[in-house]
């Protein structure tokens, strides 16, 4: 993802993997342009030493970014510790957990148990998170293409459709997501034609779209003069032609992202995987019956 210059940068702090703070400043992040909003994350706290360490080896270039912490930490004496390290260092903080933990406490009249991460034991639904996000990042972009046939969702697309957040989304939702970017005068992996057909959405989006924010990136990167052609109206509708035509020769399903958000797109998508499985699950199922009626 491209950053802005002045973009604000959150620390996720936790005692576990940071896997809920991080959802939550990725819902709020939403609400501001793409790549306003980075995460850096500081998993496993076990001692305020690690902290101090951790701001204390930030780059130049890292500290100049305003900042802020997030941080879910069960034990309530390091949750101290750290809140009052952050305040001496001036840094805003957000604790997630320690209000809703004392808020339960409440509730229930009882202690609470001060496990670290225990809500991720033994969740499938964690672990095949934990799987998905790994595969993306392995498979963003075009990396690695002999593994598309194992990817539970393709993406292809030309530049600035959208695929790469898609993709992040997806997995962040579990699902096992390769990305194909595709361009003019490059070949396509030949690997795309090993995916099942349901399994790959083509993105596309309107050229004035594309034009629009390939112009941006160019501006941003001071590159406009070198490849003006990026975000030429007749190069993007060129690109989308061809591309489109790639998309009808593996049978795949076409999705405009143009005027979309992310979990729009995401949404379209995972109701059209979902429903190729509660088909294929039907039909497995009928066969079975008729087998067994033999």
């Amino acid at each position: 993802m491209d950053y802005a210059p002045d973009c604000a940068v959150i620390h996720v702090i936790s005692d576990s993997l940071g896997e809920t703070a991080s959802s939550v400043v990725t819902a709020a992040a939403a609400q501001f342009p793409l790549g306003s909003v980075r995460i850096r994350r500081l998993p496993k706290l076990q001692a305020l030493r690690q902290v101090r360490e951790y701001f204390d080896s930030l780059d130049p270039e890292s500290a100049e970014h305003p900042s802020a912490v997030f941080h879910t930490i069960v034990d309530p004496d390091l949750r101290r510790e750290v809140r009052r390290e952050l305040d001496e260092r001036g840094i805003p903080s957000v604790d997630l957990l320690g209000p809703g933990i004392a808020i339960l406490s409440s509730l229930t009249g009882k202690e609470p148990v001060g496990i670290p991460g225990i809500n991720h034991e033994a969740d499938d639904r964690y672990f095949r998170r934990i799987d998905a996000m790994e595969f993306f990042v392995e498979h963003d972009d075009g990396r690695n293409p002999q593994d598309l046939p194992k990817a539970d969702i393709v993406l292809i697309g030309v530049s600035r459709t959208s695929k790469t957040p898609l993709s992040m989304y997806l997995a962040f939702m579990g699902y096992k997501v390769g990305n194909v970017p595709l361009a003019l005068g490059v070949e396509p992996p030949i690997e795309l034609e090993e995916v099942d057909p349901a399994r790959i959405f083509g993105l596309m989006s309107t050229t004035d779209t594309l034009v629009s924010i390939r112009t941006r990136r160019l501006s941003k990167d001071g590159a406009s003069d070198y490849a003006a052609s990026y975000a030429d109206p007749a190069e993007v509708v060129a690109e989308q032609a061809e591309a489109r035509k790639l998309m009808r020769h593996l049978g795949c399903m076409i999705i405009n992202t143009s005027g979309k958000a992310v979990e729009e797109t995401a949404n379209e998508i995972i109701a059209q995987i979902e429903e190729l499985k509660r088909i294929r699950a039907e039909y497995a199922a009928r066969e079975r019956e008729a087998q067994g009626s033999e």
